[in-house]
């Protein structure tokens, strides 16, 4: 670093010394904006801009509402098996924690009723959750829960258990079937999400079997530069999944 340097260069090499010797580890938060103008008497249009070059490089990732962390590989889920999204979470040796959105008992409409491949569905289960890794939300929720299969889904505290566990643990699971679609978030999702409207994210939509009929339709909504979705399967010499 040299009195040659920019002052926004300055304070992006003092960021990335700290980040390069371990100083600041992934998930780690780095100073504010402000924070930097004091440390640096700089002003806060440079210090936006170091941080701002950061997050574009890839060092940083921003949570409106949180603050600026160094940034880490992006945690993965499985494509294919069901996971309880706190045990992954755990297992990393990070903090799990949710936030219930709504909660309720709703009739199905048309597009419900097909997608539960029932013609007239009396009881339905909704719960919009977002699921939270060290305080930054990773995944939003969205799930209808057939009131026939799991009739005490409602009754379950969900800030102690997520809706997966419950499920696997109430109801046995015959078939899975999961489609992922990359799309830009809503308005909605980007509130519960923390997250800007260019912010691409991975859609993970899901039917759950069980005795035959299908127990849940979910909606699992993932900002791309926080989780990834996986699976590593055994082949044969043709590509095509062993049996």
């Amino acid at each position: 670093m040299t009195e040659a340097q920019p002052l926004y260069a300055r304070v992006k090499d003092h960021i990335l010394q700290n980040i390069r010797s371990g100083a600041w580890a992934p998930g780690a938060r780095v100073p504010s904006e402000n924070e930097l103008v004091e440390s640096f008497r700089i002003s806060r249009m440079t210090a936006n801009r170091a941080l701002r070059e950061l997050m574009v490089e890839g060092f940083l990732a921003r949570v409106p509402g949180v603050g600026t962390f160094v940034k880490e590989a992006p945690a993965r889920s499985s494509l294919v098996e069901l996971r309880n999204i706190a045990d992954e979470i755990e297992q990393r040796g990070h903090r799990y924690s949710s936030r219930i959105v709504a909660k309720s008992e709703v009739t199905a409409n048309p597009a419900l009723a097909e997608e539960f491949e029932a013609r007239a569905l009396d009881r339905l289960f909704h719960i919009l959750i977002v699921h939270e890794e060290n305080g930054v939300p990773v995944q939003l929720e969205d799930r209808y829960v057939n009131a026939a299969v799991a009739p005490d889904f409602l009754k379950q505290d969900f800030v102690k258990t997520t809706p997966t566990a419950y499920l696997l643990a109430a109801t046995p699971v015959d078939e899975l079937e999961h489609t992922v679609e990359a799309a830009l978030p809503t308005f909605d999702q980007q509130r519960l999400l923390g997250i800007g409207p260019l912010e691409p994210c991975l859609a993970l939509h899901r039917r759950s079997w069980s005795r035959g009929q299908v127990a849940t339709v979910a909606t699992l909504t993932y900002p791309a530069s926080r989780y990834a979705l996986y699976s590593r399967h055994r082949t044969n010499a043709r590509g095509t999944l062993s049996q």
